[in-house]
């Protein structure tokens, strides 16, 4: 841990495992700290977060686990390095039951749009559904990053809760053949091929468009942000599938009270904005406003469908991604 070399069991510290860059948290723990005079110690992992927690076992120093996706918050859960949080008045009322887990053991914090990024030079239409995406008047126009990324395997999954597993693989198999390539990269990279012109339309996340934007130390981004504009597909039905950040109470957090008052914390509205502010997400508090970038993109209507349902279609969604050789990229 970054800090902390040995466990930190002092009355005033929490120790925090997080999936996300520190510098996109760092304005939240200074909040917290400013506001309860609570230190925090931060271990960034960009992997092998779960596995780490099970072989540290019950001398793990963890308190809080921060993550984002449906599937990590769920993989934390099944692998039983999580423990519930139920009851907790404070966090219940700011953050809705479809953005938690009904046993308590995560709660979303933000969500982000899985949305289709669009040439401004292109494609002259402003709407969009998923399942327009296997229309073969978009052959050799689309691009996607890797179809096994947790960020596609939530989306496929959503499909799944929607259509049934039999008409996803129809859905699945035409935007596969409608690929300009293989799938390749990031989200970021999707933009950039865009740019590039190396298709018209591209599955991404809304918030790495607001990224793109301010980039000071890549600039070129910017450059990639404005080539595109973002559409939010299925706005005229059921809305725009919707993934998380969240939080996890870690099995055996010896700082458990100070966890406590983090998790209320980042519940708050006030955390909400400045994570919202900072990451170009969308905050789950009703009534909570996204940053002025975020609503320059155009309103969002979030699918209502719970992230539980979501969860329970991953490991169907990843075998269909097998299954139609979706990363072999489009047939000949």
């Amino acid at each position: 841990m970054a800090g902390v070399a040995a466990p930190a069991f002092a009355d005033g510290e929490i120790n925090i495992y997080s999936y996300r860059q520190p510098d996109l948290i760092q304005p939240l723990l200074d909040a917290f700290t400013k506001d309860t005079g609570i230190k925090t110690n931060v271990l960034f992992l960009d992997k092998g977060l779960v596995e780490r927690l099970q072989a540290e076992g019950a001398n793990s120093p963890a308190d809080v686990i921060l993550t984002v996706d449906i599937s990590r918050l769920t993989e934390a859960k099944d692998a039983g390095v999580t423990q519930p949080v139920v009851g907790d008045a404070v966090i219940e009322k700011d953050i809705p039951a479809a953005y938690r887990d009904p046993e308590g053991n995560w709660f979303g914090l933000t969500t982000r749009g899985r949305v289709v990024y669009a040439s401004k030079e292109r494609v002259g239409q402003n709407e969009i559904t998923y399942e327009e995406l296997a229309d073969p008047k978009w052959k050799g126009k689309i691009c996607t990053r890797d179809g096994q990324h947790s960020y596609n395997i939530g989306l496929i999954a959503s499909m799944i809760a929607h259509h049934g597993e039999a008409e996803t693989e129809k859905w699945l198999t035409g935007l596969k053949n409608n690929l300009a390539r293989k799938p390749d990269g990031g989200d970021r990279d999707q933009a950039k091929a865009i740019f590039a012109g190396e298709c018209d339309i591209a599955l991404g996340n809304s918030y790495y468009v607001g990224l793109m934007m301010t980039n000071e130390k890549e600039p070129e981004q910017k450059d990639w942000a404005g080539a595109i504009k973002v559409l939010f597909p299925n706005t005229a039905d059921r809305g725009t599938h919707v993934n998380v950040s969240g939080m996890a109470l870690a099995k055996n957090a010896p700082n458990k009270d100070n966890a406590l008052k983090f998790m209320e914390f980042l519940a708050s509205g006030e955390a909400q904005k400045i994570y919202a502010e900072q990451v170009f997400e969308y905050p789950v508090m009703p009534g909570a406003e996204p940053s002025e970038i975020v609503k320059s993109f155009g309103q969002i209507k979030p699918d209502a469908l719970p992230l539980s349902e979501i969860a329970a279609n991953r490991k169907k969604a990843s075998e269909l991604v097998d299954k139609v050789g979706y990363n072999d990229g489009p047939t000949q």
